[in-house]
C-alpha cells in the first residue's frame, strides 16, 4: 500500500500551475524539479483550466461542496438508522405484553 502524503499547500499548487503555463517547459520536467508526480501536476493544471472556465467540468468549489454534502448525507443516514433502532427498542420496552 502506498504511503499517504500530506496534501500540497494551495500556494504550492498554484505556483506549480503557473510554472507550467508560463515556462514553456514540459510538465514532466517541471514535476520532476518540484518533486511531484507528473500525473498530479497534470491534474492540477487541468483543474485550473476548469476553474478558469476554459474547460467544462466541476470547479474546485463545486467539488468541495459535493464532498461536504455527501459527508453530511452519510452522517444523516447514520443518525436516522440510530434513531430507528432507538425507537424500536423503546417501543418494545414499553409494550405491556
Amino acid at each position: 500500500m502506498p504511503k499517504s502524503h500530506v496534501p500540497y499547500a494551495p500556494e504550492f499548487r498554484t505556483e506549480a500551475v503557473r510554472l507550467v503555463r508560463t515556462s514553456g517547459r514540459p510538465t514532466a520536467e517541471i514535476a520532476r524539479d518540484l518533486g511531484v508526480s507528473a500525473n498530479s501536476l497534470s491534474a492540477w493544471v487541468k483543474q485550473a483550466r476548469i476553474d478558469d472556465g476554459a474547460e467544462p467540468g466541476l470547479t474546485s468549489e463545486e467539488r468541495e461542496e459535493l464532498r461536504r454534502l455527501r459527508r453530511e448525507n452519510r452522517v444523516l443516514r447514520e443518525e436516522r438508522e440510530i434513531l430507528k433502532k432507538a425507537a424500536a427498542f423503546f417501543a418494545k420496552e414499553n409494550d405491556p405484553r
